[in-house]
This record gives C-alpha cells, structure tokens and sequence, in this order.
C-alpha cells in the first residue's frame, strides 16, 4: 500500500518554453524549481504551494518527446466549487486557451477539456471527486 499522500507527475517535451504559459498562465500553477544540465537533461517543476502534486517537464537533447499518443491522456482536476470552477476555465480562456471536445463526452457534461502545445489533455470537472 502506498502511504505518501504526494505525487509528481513526470512527462517529457520537446519545448518546455510552449508548456509554460498552459500550466503557469491557464492552470494558475506556480514554477517551485528549474534545472539545467542535470546529466544533459533541463527541467522545470510547476505546482501550488500546499498541493499534494506537482508537475515535471523535462527535455532532453536528442531525445524527441513527440505529442501525446491519443486524445484520451488526461489529467482531471475536480472542482465542486461552482465559483472556482468558472474562474479556473476564464482562467485558461484569458490565457489563450479554448476548450476542446472531449474524447470521452462524459467529461464534457460537467467539464471542459483544454489541450496542451503537445496534446495532453486536462479536465477542469465541475464536480465532486467521486470516492
């Protein structure tokens, strides 16, 4: 059983630039640390403070990252508040982001799908989390 209550997701790209303004300006989260020349590798990690996750980008010269494989890689984040949701989705609007069909339609009943410069995909889910 796993214990720690903190996860990171980890992905890699081929532009760390093209994701920021998506995860930094849309998402509302914050840079909390940055590498460079880590064994050839630059990175930066984007989180809130208090939050039990964070994000980590990372590219490699001469490894290409490529988009995301299908339309359904998702990351849902599930916000009851009917407040807080409508500013998360003016959010990533104001930032240049226009919702997209969602692959599944269950996500677009409660929800809106934004993708990101390389094709993952987030669900900002008008909604409690069902546990």
């Amino acid at each position: 059983m796993i214990t720690q209550n903190t996860l990171r997701v980890a992905r890699p790209t081929d532009d760390i630039a093209a994701l920021l303004p998506f995860y930094r300006d849309g998402l509302g989260l914050e840079v909390i640390g940055s590498f460079t020349g880590h064994d050839g590798i630059d990175g930066v990690m984007l989180g809130s403070a208090g939050a039990p996750f964070h994000f980590e980008f990372t590219r490699t010269e001469g490894h290409p990252a490529g988009r995301a494989p299908t339309q359904d890689n998702l990351l849902i984040f599930y916000l009851p508040d009917p407040a807080e949701w409508r500013v998360a989705t003016q959010r990533m609007e104001a930032a240049g982001f226009d919702p997209v069909p969602s692959f599944n339609p269950y996500w677009d009943r409660s929800g809106r799908t934004y993708e990101d410069p390389h094709g993952y995909r987030v669900v900002l889910q008008q909604a409690e989390w069902p546990v």
